[in-house]
């Protein structure tokens, strides 16, 4: 099959797991925030940050390493191999893990005993699941893949109201739900694979291999959780809880353009290491590039377009500020989905360093803005410096990138227009001089322009899929 209607089709199965379920959630967001005060859930998304930082620095990323080496695994004893390398390095790293952080969190915290040990199922239930899924796609079990994603969903959801509404536990109860629901899809996915077929020996040479592959990602996730962590950090510390639940309800809209692009990402570190050795190599990524980019900016601005409708709907009044935000965030995410585009191709390249060295960069700029701006302009400080950091990423790996593929660029003088047309017309909300009746006329006129530009500019990948629909 060509390589791009492979990647287009992964790309389908994958978002009709995580799809269903993910707008379920956005649905229940209500309920949610009527239920969890600023504080409450500026402690549990504080809680989610550092468990995704202790993730990678726990498992070393051996998860990523296993995907990308089954990729080009041929043999079923070589496959064995890979896989019981990565097992057995998640099993110490977890055992070392696990009184570590019980002795840090007793002299470091005030949380309670029990607290402490739903954080470390916290963790160790993500542990799990990033390697169930990374075993999955590794070994190239797309629809078992999309499947679990969609148990994974729909049994956080459940659980999340059990815990929330029924059993009142608050922030503590996310932690519970999240952990449950992750446990028992890792488990599901490892039955369905039969894990224990591919236990086997240490060895030594192929341990070496793949740990040389995922030292260099290490650095690369966590100064991009860095990125985030210093944000609510900083906000916690020298704001509060609620402000960091300000800034991380703000942040679960464009959440939703890393969700969409997500997708496509699962199954795009696949197709781009498969690429590299054909002679058309530089065609097929520059066609997936201006397809990425296209429909990336296009979510952007409809969502912002659609934000002035929804955000009433769905989010408490006790978190009305958080509107003012959102399209700061939106933009940096753009950015931040570009870069990781590019991390695709090094990854491919098995040029992990590049990836580590630019976020760390980034990283230290956000905390150094955030620091300098933060008791001047608040909540700003962590959006702009966010936006900061993903724009210094995109840019220098756009660079580096010429070392194996050269991206053209599209032109961007319309859609800059459009995207300040589309701002313009949401940030009038705090203009007191235009009248409530004429601000929601332009921010329907702003929503109708975003749509037609976007099904204009994606129209070459919207028609084929018309032309199936028309013969289906």
């Amino acid at each position: 099959m060509n390589q791009k209607k492979q990647l287009v089709k992964n790309t389908i199965i994958i978002a009709i797991g995580k799809l269903s379920t993910q707008i379920i959630s956005y649905i229940l967001l209500p309920l949610y925030t009527s239920k969890l005060s600023p504080a409450e859930y500026g402690i549990y998304d504080f809680i989610c940050t550092l468990s995704l930082f202790l993730c990678p620095l726990i498992t070393l990323l051996m998860e990523e390493s296993m995907f990308r080496f089954l990729i080009d695994a041929i043999k079923k004893d070589e496959i064995k191999k890979i896989i019981s390398q990565t097992i057995i390095y998640t099993f110490i790293g977890t055992i070392i893990f696990i009184p570590l952080a019980i002795l840090v969190l007793n002299l470091a915290t005030d949380y309670s005993g029990i607290l402490i040990f739903a954080f470390i199922v916290f963790v160790i239930s993500n542990i799990f699941i990033g390697l169930s899924n990374a075993l999955a796609r590794g070994l190239s079990k797309i629809k078992l893949y999309s499947l679990s994603n969609f148990i994974l969903g729909i049994g956080t959801i459940i659980l999340n109201i059990i815990f929330i509404v029924f059993l009142k536990a608050g922030a503590e109860g996310l932690l519970w739900a999240n952990s449950i629901a992750n446990i028992l899809t890792a488990l599901f996915i490892f039955s369905k694979l039969k894990l224990w077929n591919y236990i086997g020996k240490f060895n030594k040479k192929i341990m070496k291999e793949m740990i040389a592959y995922s030292i260099p990602l290490v650095p690369n996730s966590i100064s991009w959780n860095i990125i985030n962590m210093s944000d609510r950090i900083i906000l916690t510390q020298m704001i509060g809880s609620a402000a960091n639940g300000i800034y991380a309800m703000a942040s679960k809209f464009p959440n939703i353009i890393s969700v969409i692009y997500g997708y496509f990402y699962t199954a795009w570190k696949e197709s781009a290491a498969k690429i590299t050795k054909e002679e058309n190599k530089n065609k097929y990524y520059n066609s997936i590039y201006h397809d990425t980019k296209r429909l990336l900016f296009s979510v952007t601005i409809c969502l912002i377009a659609v934000m002035p409708f929804a955000f009433p709907i769905l989010i408490n009044k006790a978190y009305d500020e958080a509107y003012i935000y959102i399209p700061i965030i939106m933009i940096s995410t753009y950015y931040s989905n570009l870069s990781s585009y590019f991390g695709g191709i090094f990854s491919a390249y098995k040029d992990t360093k590049i990836m580590g060295t630019t976020t760390i960069g980034a990283a230290l700029i956000n905390l150094i803005v955030d620091l300098l701006l933060v008791k001047v302009i608040g909540i700003y400080a962590a959006c702009i410096s966010t936006l900061i950091a993903d724009l210094i990423i995109y840019i220098y790996r756009r660079e580096k990138l010429k070392k194996y593929v050269k991206l053209k660029e599209l032109k961007w003088v319309g859609p800059l227009i459009i995207l300040l047309i589309v701002c313009l017309a949401y940030y009038t909300k705090y203009m007191k001089f235009i009248p409530i009746p004429i601000y929601w006329i332009l921010n329907i006129i702003s929503l109708a322009l975003a749509i037609f530009y976007s099904i204009l500019n994606n129209y070459n990948i919207i028609k084929p899929i018309l032309k199936k629909l028309k013969k289906g």
